[in-house]
């Protein structure tokens, strides 16, 4: 794959750069995101019993 140079007003790199996590790379970062979130990415992320939890605080709404 190759690269591309893109001119980053300072504001907008440093807010990117605030962003980064230890190990990123800016290409990662902005990748991470800019990436589509879809509410299906969640499922499965928490333990059974926080589900519970979760669908409980739902419920009783």
């Amino acid at each position: 794959m190759g690269t591309k140079n893109v001119r980053l007003d300072e504001d907008v790199y440093e807010r990117i750069k605030a962003k980064k996590r230890d190990g990123e790379t800016f290409s990662e970062a902005i990748d991470r995101l800019t990436a589509e979130t879809s509410i299906l990415d969640l499922y499965g992320i928490a333990d059974p019993d926080t589900e519970d939890e979760f669908r409980a605080a739902v419920d009783g709404r």
